[in-house]
C-alpha cells in the first residue's frame, strides 16, 4: 500500500490547486513537499486549459467569490472529459448556502474522485444538513469510539451516494468507498491551532491520486496517514518556546522527509 507515496516523487505529478487565499501558500508548499508540483489558476479564462496540462486539480471553497466559482466548474468539467482525478475540499460546506450549493454544483459535474472534509461537511453534501461552526465540524457530529462503527458505515454510505471516495478527518480519520473504510488514528490535537491543515490534506490527497490512478482508496488514505504522522512526528520535534507558527512548518518539513518506510511504521490504521 506505501508504494503509493513512493509513487509522487516518482512521478511528480502537476497538481492545479483553485484554492483559498488564507492557505494557498501553505498548500503549494506541501504540493512541493511531498514530491509534486502545484499550480494556482483561478482565473475561468485560462482554469481549463491549466487543468489540461495538469495531472490533477484540488478545489478547494474555503474563500469562494463570484470570480472562483466559474473558474473550478470550468477545470472540474475539463478534469472530467479528461479522465484526471479531481479532490473537493467543501470548506464549510452547511455554513452558508453559497458554500453548500457550490460544493454540490462541483459534484454534479461527475468528475469529483474524492471528497476530503470534515465530517459536519460531509453530513451536509449527502443529507442537506450538518452541524458546522463556520468551517470547523461541530462536536455533536464528531467521530469517536463510541460511534465508530456507525460513522464507518456512514463514510461508505455517503461514498455510495456522492459516487467518490470520501475522506473524512478529525480526531479519528476515515477514508472510504462505498465498500471499505479504512480507520486512521494518525495526528495530534494540536494541529486544530494551525490554519489550513485541512486544505494542506486535501493537497497531498490530490497529489497521492494523482500518482496512482488505479488504487485511489489507497492512496487517498496514504495521504491522510502521512498528514497525521507528520503532524504527530512534527510535535515531538518542538522546542520550549516554540508554538503553531514553527509546528506549521515543522509539519511540513517532516513530509518533505518522509519515506514509505517511515510512514509504513508510523502508520496506525485497521480497516472495516
Amino acid at each position: 500500500m506505501f508504494d503509493t507515496w513512493e509513487n509522487i516523487r516518482k512521478s511528480m505529478p502537476l497538481i492545479h490547486h483553485i484554492t483559498n487565499y488564507v492557505t494557498v501558500n501553505d498548500v503549494a508548499n506541501m504540493t512541493l513537499a511531498c514530491g509534486a508540483s502545484p499550480i494556482m489558476a483561478d482565473d475561468v479564462n485560462e482554469a481549463a486549459e491549466i487543468t489540461q496540462l495538469a495531472a490533477g486539480l484540488c478545489l478547494n471553497i474555503g474563500t469562494l467569490n463570484q470570480h472562483t466559482i466559474p473558474a473550478m466548474l470550468s477545470a472540474a468539467r475539463r478534469s472530467g472529459a479528461l479522465g484526471h482525478p479531481v479532490v473537493l475540499d467543501p470548506v464549510g460546506a452547511g455554513a452558508t448556502a453559497l458554500r453548500t450549493q457550490t460544493a454540490l454544483d462541483i459534484l454534479q459535474t461527475g468528475s469529483v474522485t474524492c471528497v476530503r472534509g470534515n465530517i459536519s461537511e460531509i453530513k451536509t453534501l449527502v443529507h442537506g444538513t450538518g452541524h458546522t461552526q463556520g468551517v470547523d465540524a461541530a462536536a455533536v457530529d464528531s467521530v469517536t469510539e463510541k460511534n465508530l462503527a456507525s460513522s464507518c458505515e456512514f463514510a461508505k454510505q455517503a461514498a455510495h451516494r456522492l459516487g467518490t471516495i470520501v475522506a473524512i478527518t478529525g480526531a479519528i480519520d476515515l477514508a472510504a468507498d462505498a465498500k471499505k473504510c479504512y480507520i486512521i488514528r494518525n495526528g495530534h490535537a494540536e494541529m486544530s491551532r494551525i490554519t489550513g491543515t485541512g486544505c494542506q490534506c486535501s493537497a497531498l490527497v490530490a497529489a497521492c491520486i494523482a500518482a496512482n490512478l488505479a488504487k485511489p482508496l489507497e492512496a487517498a488514505a496514504t495521504a491522510v496517514m502521512a498528514m497525521g504522522f507528520a503532524g504527530e512526528m512534527a510535535h515531538r520535534k518542538l522546542l520550549p518556546g516554540e508554538g503553531n507558527a514553527t509546528y506549521r512548518n515543522r509539519i511540513i518539513d517532516t513530509i518533505c522527509h518522509l519515506g514509505a518506510e517511515d510512514l509504513r511504521k508510523g502508520a496506525r490504521y485497521e480497516i472495516c
